[in-house]
């Protein structure tokens, strides 16, 4: 079957819905942020201010790059990896793609204070409707199944084990 790779908007609930499906799954969870982070030696927020979102998009290639060739897992990719054709064909390459779709409001609802997320600087809730507005195309593109995210953890993850049963 290849890697679960689960894409959309920061506060769709990717990390949180993929550990429990990884655990349901018995398989091993990866998330790109992470793995960033940890190439880095620093945090997100620091990437982007110290060395911009350019060197930020091309770690987060490597990123996605790498956790292409490992075991098949679920994947939380960065909410932008979508930005990028290349992480787009590597990850449908490997396994499926599964957007966690729903209206930006809600995950804005979901993003705590103090978090680090660094395209989030004064209004979560515009900021994160004018993002979705760019990317809502790019996600639909590389979405292999699309599945709504405003559920609770297990039932997302339930309607994502469905839809890749499905593809």
């Amino acid at each position: 079957m290849g890697h679960i790779w689960l894409i959309g908007m920061m506060g769709s609930g990717k990390t949180t819905v993929g550990r429990a499906l990884a655990a349901r799954r018995g398989k091993p969870f990866y998330d790109t942020d992470e793995l960033v982070e940890r190439e880095a030696g620093k945090p997100i927020r620091e990437i982007f201010a110290e060395d911009g979102e350019r060197r930020f998009r091309a770690l987060e290639a490597v990123a996605v790059e790498k956790v292409a060739g490992l075991p098949d897992g679920v994947v939380a990719a960065g909410g932008g990896a979508i930005l990028d054709d290349a992480n787009i064909e590597r990850m449908r390459s490997v396994g499926t793609t599964v957007l966690l779709h729903g209206d930006p409001g809600t995950f804005a609802d979901r993003i705590a204070p103090g978090k680090d997320r660094p395209l989030i600087v004064d209004d979560a809730h515009a900021e994160l409707r004018a993002i979705a507005a760019i990317r809502a195309p790019r996600y639909e593109a590389a979405a292999d199944a699309v599945v709504d995210a405003r559920g609770s953890v297990e039932e997302v993850a339930d309607l994502v084990e469905r839809a890749c049963a499905a593809s």
